[in-house]
């Protein structure tokens, strides 16, 4: 039986007087993959900035694999610890691609776990080659940033994100920044992983990854989950008006 390794409780998010998460609950099960969709604005990525610890929240508590973010302990110096570590057990992939421009493919991939987890230079480079080649990049890694193409940057960041062996891996709209028609290359990675039962939460507008791939689809609006099931529920039978709605806009394209 799979076991809670994400807990989102009353989460609630501020930026000044404008409240942008208003009480979100959200449970997460280890190997599920979950598709987050929603307007822009809506409140999909600050959800999952939250969870990883670079956004701090104001009320709410969320859990993860046995660590705990508090607004309290989000802001106390003596949890940064605990912050490290939960950053730790969770990768992210952003729009942007964030790979250093200066050091070469192979560089960027085994940068964090020799700086952060200590790891072996030797082991660190071979863990690093074994991803470059399972994301499609094994013949790119002397290159560096500025010498490939926006999906072959994008496949970098998550193979960089796969090297410190996260237990769970966030997406934020990970192709939105890229020609589309570089954008299969990527979703096949993600296909991927989703298979091999990595846990993942993916924020993305691609409803045909959606359908495809999610065990779960959430919907949000203005803050708040209106809507979540499974992939056929909510696409072939929305239940929400404003799902309906949403649905409808972005189905047309």
């Amino acid at each position: 039986m799979a076991k809670k390794i994400i807990e989102v409780q009353g989460l609630e998010k501020f930026y000044g007087s404008i409240q942008v998460l208003h009480g979100v609950d959200l449970t997460i099960m280890a190997g599920e993959v979950v598709v987050v969709i929603g307007a822009s604005g809506s409140g999909k990525s600050t959800l999952i900035r939250c969870i990883n610890g670079l956004e701090m929240f104001n009320g709410g508590d969320i859990l993860i694999d046995g660590y705990i973010l508090t607004p309290a302990r989000t802001n106390n110096r003596q949890n940064r610890e605990e912050l490290k570590k939960i950053r730790r057990e969770v990768g992210m992939v952003f729009q942007q691609f964030n790979l250093f421009p200066h050091k070469t493919v192979l560089e960027n991939v085994t940068l964090a776990p020799v700086q952060v987890r200590k790891l072996a230079k030797d082991k660190a480079t071979a863990g690093a080659l074994r991803l470059l080649e399972r994301v499609g990049l094994s013949d790119q890694v002397h290159k560096y940033p500025g010498q490939l193409s926006g999906g072959q940057q994008q496949r970098v960041a998550i193979a960089r994100s796969l090297a410190m062996e996260p237990r769970v891996m966030l997406f934020d709209e990970p192709t939105s920044a890229l020609d589309p028609e570089m954008v299969g290359e990527v979703l096949e990675v993600m296909r991927g992983l989703a298979n091999e039962g990595m846990t993942m939460i993916v924020v993305t507008h691609e409803m045909g990854f959606a359908r495809e791939v999610a065990d779960r689809v959430v919907y949000i609006d203005h803050g708040r989950i209106l809507e979540q099931g499974p992939p056929d529920a909510i696409f072939d039978n929305p239940q929400q008006e404003r799902t309906k709605t949403f649905l409808s806009r972005v189905l047309r394209h």
